[in-house]
């Protein structure tokens, strides 16, 4: 196996978004016993860079064919009732507005996890 430089490992931190890199510290914590307050130092680099992305509007584009799964996620996330929720998934639209990059990107695995098709947009 090829060994990893301090340089590549940098490198490769800075092309993740912050999800990837926290999934990447709670994996790290499992294998190694590593403490993520001191891997979180070196995340710093890729935090900072995307601390000038402006803000998104997470908008599904289509929910999929396991649109049960995905009305639970659209109800948890937006807070709203069953009857709102089918109709949001229904018809597509905004989910969320004017949230965080990180916040964006994990509502929306979690909707493509349950099969809907979504899109980022900037705010």
């Amino acid at each position: 196996m090829a060994k990893f430089t301090k340089e590549t490992f940098i490198e490769g931190l800075k092309e993740m978004t912050i999800l990837e890199v926290k999934e990447l510290v709670d994996a790290m914590k499992e294998e190694f016993g590593v403490d993520p307050s001191a891997v979180a130092v070196a995340a710093a680099p890729a935090a900072a860079a995307e601390a000038t992305v402006s803000n998104k509007n997470v908008v599904l584009k289509n929910a999929g064919a396991t649109k049960i799964a995905v009305i639970k996620i659209i109800k948890e996330i937006c807070g709203l009732g069953l009857v709102e929720a089918k109709a949001l998934a229904d018809n597509g639209g905004n989910i969320k507005e004017n949230v965080s990059p990180e916040e964006a990107e994990s509502i929306k695995a979690q909707l493509e996890e349950a099969g809907a098709e979504v899109e980022l947009v900037d705010c």
